[in-house]
């Protein structure tokens, strides 16, 4: 890849991981709309670790008290059991997503990642996460979240293993599905992302230590950062964006960017 093409990417993982627009779809893109070259597994593990290094840093008060209750939790001892609960909640959110991606991986890496499986979820799930913004209630709050909330979240989280579905997208429509608050839904979906991140991150780590090859060490720290700095910056404006603008921009831009992929795809 060029300097201008790791710089773009990195800059893409960073602010569309947290968006409800798809990453993985604005990855996939620009090799097949700009001819450019696959940016490579050690590239893309890397922008991942900025973009985890982000939400962990953003909320590392919340994971805090999170792994101190769930400790005591676990030991017997007093704890608060709104953190501890929340803790559970995510872990079990997670497993869904955990056991679609082991065993259907290799589907999505051949038969999904096309313009057009792309240009349908983008629009598809732009529309239910227009209708959810709309018709859904949202009248609880985080602490409200109960262990069944969480199994239906992380069943709409493994359906966002499909490019363009978008995980931020899917899990935050789930979430106002289920009567949560825009604010909260969102920093339900960000926390959601650690453990998600950190085990795709793993196994991506593993495949590259198995197959090592050269690769731009300046570059790799490089994308690094700037995957850092993008997505925690896009972390700040969303939470103070989306109680005011709710989510029909992203709505929008779903939209006619399913509309354009189409074009693409049809001409």
């Amino acid at each position: 890849m060029t300097v201008t093409q790791w710089i773009v990417l990195a800059i893409i993982q960073g602010i569309t991981e947290f968006l409800p627009i798809s990453s993985s779809a604005h990855l996939i893109l620009p090799s097949h709309l700009f001819d450019w070259p696959d940016q490579g597994l050690a590239f893309d593990v890397a922008v991942h670790v900025g973009s985890l290094f982000a939400v962990i840093i953003y909320f590392r008060q919340v994971i805090g008290q999170i792994v101190v209750n769930c400790l005591k939790a676990i030991g017997q001892r007093e704890h608060d059991r709104g953190s501890a609960n929340l803790g559970w909640i995510v872990a079990i959110a997670t497993i869904p997503a955990v056991i679609v991606g082991f065993f259907a991986e290799s589907l999505i890496e051949n038969h999904l990642r096309s313009i057009l499986v792309i240009a349908i979820t983008t629009t598809v799930f732009g529309i239910v996460l227009w209708w959810a913004d709309v018709k859904a209630k949202q009248t609880r709050a985080l602490s409200d979240l109960t262990l069944k909330d969480a199994l239906l979240v992380g069943l709409a989280q493994a359906v966002a293993l499909i490019p363009g579905t978008s995980r931020s997208g899917i899990t935050m429509t789930a979430g106002l599905m289920l009567g949560i608050n825009k604010v909260d839904t969102a920093k339900f979906s960000f926390l959601l992302s650690i453990p998600l991140i950190l085990a795709a991150g793993s196994l991506k780590s593993i495949e590259l230590i198995q197959t090592p090859s050269a690769f731009d060490l300046p570059a790799i720290l490089f994308g690094t950062t700037l995957s850092f700095i993008s997505a925690f910056a896009c972390i700040v404006v969303f939470l103070k964006w989306i109680e005011r603008a709710g989510f029909l921009p992203f709505v929008i831009y779903r939209l006619l960017l399913g509309a354009y992929l189409f074009f693409v795809y049809f001409w």
